[in-house]
């Protein structure tokens, strides 16, 4: 691997030891693939750190712990890249986990490793367990602060969510079906990744909540577990619709959506409304070819900020004030009208 980095440097901003760094930069054995890559990470991380690093100001680690889709986890880098060149006076070092699937004894091991090696704030999109839980308590007992991110876990000493409000959400997801709905009858799909992510969770008792009030008419069948994973939606939802041939509507909380538009075709289904969260590449493609009607949009830089923001100060760095503490409101984005 070419590098100009001390190894000291290298171990540090990869959460791995010195000897775990030479093993893998000497392509010695014993060394995981995990390892090696996140080494290789860690090289270009700092490669695209160096320019910021000739600013004077406190060095910031910040750890991010992330299960989700690919496509989702390349928009947050891609939003902190973006915000720590506006940090300034201080210079924030990201340091990225990030899986399609983590299960809980391997977030368990990430979070025990940023402990040991340090951290000065640990940002988390995982799942609600209790395991978790204790994890996050014994981060926060040796001063670490730990921040929820978009899929909240309350029942435990985080510092804050950041993200938007979920319950919201699912509201307006609920009142945008509700008004698009040509017929009376049918029954809505409702889709989410998993169902420990507890924003996800959120999100689909309020839309249901809403609509079970506004529009009794109207059923619901729901698929869990897919984690936004094409292939695993894919043989979930088969077994849905053998068995419902009425989908009207789906309101999407978890991703995914290529797949499932191209299962509902497969069935011959045509809903009148599709809901879906997130405004990445795929879901513009899709809304503008009109396949989505609605993308309810989470504006992850504004986000991104907010947690600089709240870790900067827990580790007594005064920020000016961030237009939005919380992150970002609900944005609903519509298709690009020609």
């Amino acid at each position: 691997m070419t590098h100009r980095f001390p190894v000291k440097e290298i171990a540090l901003q990869a959460g791995l030891s010195t000897a775990t760094v030479d093993r893998v930069l000497h392509s010695r054995t014993n060394v995981s693939l995990q390892s090696v890559r996140r080494v290789q990470n860690a090289i270009a991380d700092l490669h695209l750190q160096e320019k910021q690093l000739s600013a004077r100001g406190k060095k910031l680690f910040i750890d991010f712990v992330v299960e989700a889709p690919d496509r989702f986890s390349s928009e947050i880098r891609r939003a902190v890249e973006s915000e720590i060149g506006r940090s300034n006076p201080v210079v924030i070092r990201p340091r990225f986990i990030m899986q399609e699937h983590m299960q809980e004894a391997e977030a368990v091991s990430y979070l025990k490793r940023i402990m040991t090696h340090g951290s000065n704030g640990v940002c988390l999109k995982l799942r609600d367990t209790p395991k978790l839980r204790d994890m996050i308590k014994a981060l926060s007992e040796r001063n670490i602060p730990v921040l929820t991110m978009f899929t909240d876990i309350p029942i435990s000493e985080r510092l804050t969510y950041i993200g938007i409000d979920n319950a919201k959400a699912g509201k307006t997801a609920a009142y945008l079906i509700s008004k698009m709905l040509h017929s009376a009858g049918g029954t809505i799909l409702m889709s989410r990744s998993h169902e420990h992510f507890k924003g996800e969770e959120t999100r689909a008792l309020s839309f249901r909540s809403w609509l079970t009030r506004n529009r009794p008419d109207l059923k619901f069948v729901e698929t869990t577990g897919g984690s936004g994973v094409d292939h695993k939606i894919e043989k979930d939802l088969a077994s849905i619709l053998e068995k419902e041939p009425n989908i009207c509507a789906v309101y999407s909380m978890g991703g995914g959506n290529r797949a499932i538009i191209q299962m509902l075709e497969q069935y011959k289904m045509y809903p009148d409304s599709y809901i879906a969260h997130d405004l990445n590449q795929e879901n513009k493609a899709l809304l503008n070819a009109g396949r989505i009607s609605f993308v309810l949009h989470d504006e992850i830089t504004q986000d991104i900020s907010a947690a600089f923001f709240h870790i900067s100060r827990a580790n007594n760095i005064t920020l000016a004030e961030p237009p939005t503490p919380n992150g970002s409101d609900v944005h609903i984005i519509a298709p690009e009208l020609k």
